[in-house]
């Protein structure tokens, strides 16, 4: 069951002291949930009930199905997006259909996760880097804190990316409701305090609860201040969603991008803060939790959900420990649905965007930046790449910025790996590459090799080149062309004919080519394709057994152990 269901393991052997911080952060979530969920569902076309309904069941199954201690489901407004483009022109303007299609398609989408579990296909996220991870989370809280910069200050704004934010900013600032700035503010400066006087308050739902009682007593709607609004009670009945059996085909094919898109959304956020707080996910587990976690969602009258950033992170701030931060989000969530829609509408949306711009900062991680800069200035440039696309084109589209980049990078280190020409070193055993080690000897008439990668279709011409010029530098001495095949886990079809082009160009210019390592494995792999391999060649068990070969077999023995074998 641990291995289908690790969250019932974590439940069974919950540790009591992590409650009351889960219980905080859980109420905290709660608080973001509740008016986001809300906005959510009137952006996809529903009423706001939908919202809270697809933040509910999704919370329960992600805390039993998934792995990750922190992740917070929920509906997301990318998603959203998505949905509404993708039914909207199958409804064709019918309400109930469009609800229909919308369950169908979150159904059919989650139904696609837990296939793709079983198909091992979570290696997907294992593109995605540290550079990439550090550079989408700080991404996502520039994105989340533009995003609220209208509701802080009273105006609708709709531009994306930083500069058109800012020149849209600088263009409506002058329609700035003074009010809704003032209540933003006042929340901001309660954020900001609060946690250094009493730290174990939830500083965010206090928030809330104290902007809805302004907007209350004082009657602040009355004078412009938007509120979340008037949310049905009850919770949702349970249904398997029911559609015309001919809108399928388009349905499954919106769904298989959906998952896609979810999963990837889901793995950014669930890896950024499992690296933030140094534990490790399952990717495969991940799609199945996220798969039950869209039908849990579908069934209760709900849309397609994800990992939520701005959720997330606001569990991640309030000091979420384990998933039991879920249950007690969900839990809130319903009673609020049953006793407490009625003062939900009075939450400011002003002083849920300055709830949302503190947590958004606690994402933001400079120094790992500055760590990146001083390791690698590629990897800094990476992470400052998937931050700007992130905020450039949104963190759905930014996802294919970020897996792209990650299979750019991969191929860069593999298709041009490190070439060492290998020696010894006086008192340090081994063999090392001459260009690290200048003291570094050689035999003549032997060349040590090490091409540092598997030789595959997009690096084959390039070991060939390598090999080649090594040879020529090696002079017209060379008697041993010997390569290391412990760095090379694998050869493909491209690889082994250019491999044999080498033999060949090396078998007419008189050179002996050996291989060293992997002795078993070669062998075994070579009997299998002997037909293909038109040239003899050496193999050894290590390279020092091919150094002692060579020397026994080219130079005359002396009767002293030769001090070039070091180690």
């Amino acid at each position: 069951m641990g291995r289908f269901a690790p969250g019932i393991f974590a439940f069974l052997s919950y540790n009591k002291a992590n409650f009351a911080r889960d219980a905080v952060a859980g109420l905290s979530v709660a608080a973001i949930a509740l008016p986001v969920g809300v906005a959510y569902a009137q952006l996809a076309g529903f009423n706001p009930a939908v919202g809270l309904y697809s933040s509910m069941l999704p919370l329960l199954a992600y805390a039993i199905f998934g792995t990750s201690r922190q992740l917070i489901i929920g509906p997301d407004a990318a998603l959203c997006a998505l949905m509404a483009s993708a039914v909207g022109p199958m409804a064709s303007g019918d309400p109930n259909l469009y609800l229909s299609l919308t369950a169908t398609l979150t159904f059919l989408a989650g139904a696609m996760c837990i296939v793709a579990k079983f198909l091992k296909l979570g290696g997907i996220a294992d593109f995605l880097s540290k550079p990439i991870l550090v550079g989408f989370l700080n991404g996502v809280a520039i994105s989340i804190i533009l995003g609220q910069v209208g509701k802080i200050f009273g105006f609708p704004t709709s531009a994306r990316g930083i500069i058109p934010h800012l020149i849209e900013f600088a263009s409506k600032v002058g329609q700035t409701h003074w009010p809704t700035l003032t209540i933003a503010v006042a929340v901001l400066l309660l954020l900001l305090t609060l946690p250094r006087f009493l730290p174990r308050v939830p500083a965010s739902l206090l928030a809330l609860v104290a902007g809805a009682l302004a907007v209350k007593v004082i009657g602040l709607q009355s004078i412009g201040v938007k509120t979340v609004g008037s949310v049905p009670a009850g919770l949702p009945a349970l249904h398997f969603p029911i559609f015309q059996p001919e809108l399928l085909p388009n349905v499954l094919a919106e769904a298989i991008g959906l998952a896609l898109i979810a999963f990837s959304s889901m793995m950014l956020t669930a890896r950024s803060f499992a690296s933030k707080n140094r534990y490790d996910i399952d990717p495969d587990q991940e799609f199945a939790a996220l798969g039950v976690a869209n039908i849990a969602s579908a069934i209760s009258g709900g849309f397609a959900v994800t990992g939520a950033d701005s959720r997330t992170a606001m569990n991640d701030s309030s000091g979420g420990r384990t998933q039991m931060t879920g249950v007690i989000a969900a839990t809130v969530i319903a009673l609020v649905l049953i006793f407490l829609t009625g003062p939900l509408q009075y939450v400011p949306m002003a002083a849920l965007g300055a709830v949302l711009i503190v947590a958004s900062i606690s994402l933001m991680d400079v120094r790992t930046l500055k760590t990146l800069y001083q390791i690698d200035r590629r990897e800094f440039a990476l992470s400052i790449v998937a931050t700007l696309g992130v905020v450039a084109v949104g963190a759905i589209k930014a996802i294919l910025v970020a897996v792209i980049l990650a299979i750019v990078r991969f191929v860069s280190l593999v298709s041009r790996p490190r070439v060492e020409i290998l020696g010894s070193v006086k008192d340090f055993p081994g063999l090392h590459s001459t260009e690290r080690h200048q003291d570094a000897s050689t035999i003549p008439g032997l060349l040590l090799f090490r091409f540092n990668a598997p030789i595959v279709f997009f690096n084959a011409s390039f070991f060939k080149r390598e090999a080649l010029k090594a040879v020529v530098a090696a002079g017209p001495e060379l008697k041993w062309f010997v390569i290391d095949m412990i760095p090379i886990t694998m050869i493909d079809s491209t690889g082994l004919y250019v491999a044999e082009e080498v033999i060949s160009t090396l078998a007419d210019r008189g050179i002996l080519f050996a291989t060293a390592g992997r002795l078993t494995e070669r062998s075994l792999w070579i009997r299998r394709r002997q037909s293909l391999i038109a040239h003899e060649f050496r193999r050894f068990p290590t390279l020092r057994a091919a150094l002692k070969a060579y020397i026994r077999e080219t130079q005359p023995f002396t009767g002293q152990a030769d001090t070039r074998i070091a180690g």
